[in-house]
C-alpha cells in the first residue's frame, strides 16, 4: 500500500518537471518577444544603437589593403584633418549589397573621405563585390579575424561609423544606408561634422 502511494506521488512531480522543460522556454520567448514589440512600437530604431565611442577618439587602426585592389589598406593616421566615413562591409553580406549604390552616392562628395573596413570576408569574394558593383573606397583595409572591428564596438555589418577632423568618432550607423536614411539621418551628421572646428 505504501509503495503504490509513493509511486502515486512521484508520477506528478516528475510530469510537472516535463511540463516546466517544455513551456519555461517558450515562455521566454514569448516573453522577449513582446518585449521587442513594445520597444519598435514606442519608436526604437534599431539603427540608432548608442556606441560608448561617441565622443572618444577612433580606435588606432592600421589595416593592410585587400589584395590585388590598387588602393592602399587603412590607418586612422590618415583621418587627420579629413572628415571620415568608416563602413564596415563584407561580400556574404546582403544588407551590404542593398546600401552599396547610396555609397556610390556618397563617395561622388569630395567634402569627406569613405573608407572600408572589409570584414571577415575572404579576399577574392570582397574583390568580386566590389568588381562587380563599384569600389566606392578612397581605401580599404582587411579585418580577417574581425580584431579590429571589435575595437571599434561593431555589432555586425553593415555599420557606418562619422569621424571628425579632430579624429573623434562623431556618430554611428547601424544596418544598411538607404535613401531616406543617407537624406534625413546621416547627411545632417556629416554637415555637422563639416562645419565643426
Amino acid at each position: 500500500m505504501t509503495e503504490t502511494k509513493a509511486s502515486e506521488t512521484a508520477k506528478p512531480s516528475r510530469s510537472l518537471g516535463r511540463r516546466l522543460a517544455i513551456w519555461a522556454p517558450i515562455a521566454a520567448f514569448a516573453a522577449l518577444a513582446v518585449l521587442f514589440v513594445i520597444r519598435l512600437e514606442q519608436g526604437g530604431d534599431p539603427s540608432r544603437i548608442p556606441s560608448a565611442l561617441i565622443g572618444r577618439p577612433a580606435p588606432v587602426t592600421v589595416l593592410p589593403p585587400l589584395a590585388g585592389l590598387d588602393k592602399p589598406g587603412i590607418d586612422t593616421a590618415d583621418f587627420a584633418g579629413k572628415v571620415t566615413l568608416v563602413n564596415i562591409w563584407a561580400s556574404w553580406c546582403g544588407p551590404c549589397r542593398e546600401e552599396h549604390p547610396f555609397l556610390e552616392k556618397l563617395a561622388t562628395d569630395k567634402r569627406i573621405q569613405l573608407v572600408g573596413i572589409n570584414y571577415k570576408d575572404q579576399p577574392t569574394n570582397a574583390r568580386a563585390f566590389l568588381g562587380q558593383l563599384g569600389n566606392p573606397y578612397a581605401a580599404v583595409g582587411v579585418d580577417e579575424k574581425g580584431r579590429s572591428s571589435i575595437d571599434w564596438g561593431v555589432y555586425g555589418v553593415p555599420e557606418t561609423f562619422l569621424v571628425g577632423r579632430d579624429g573623434t568618432i562623431r556618430f554611428k550607423f547601424v544596418g544598411p544606408l538607404g535613401e531616406q536614411s543617407l537624406a534625413e539621418v546621416l547627411m545632417p551628421e556629416i554637415e555637422k561634422a563639416l562645419t565643426a572646428p
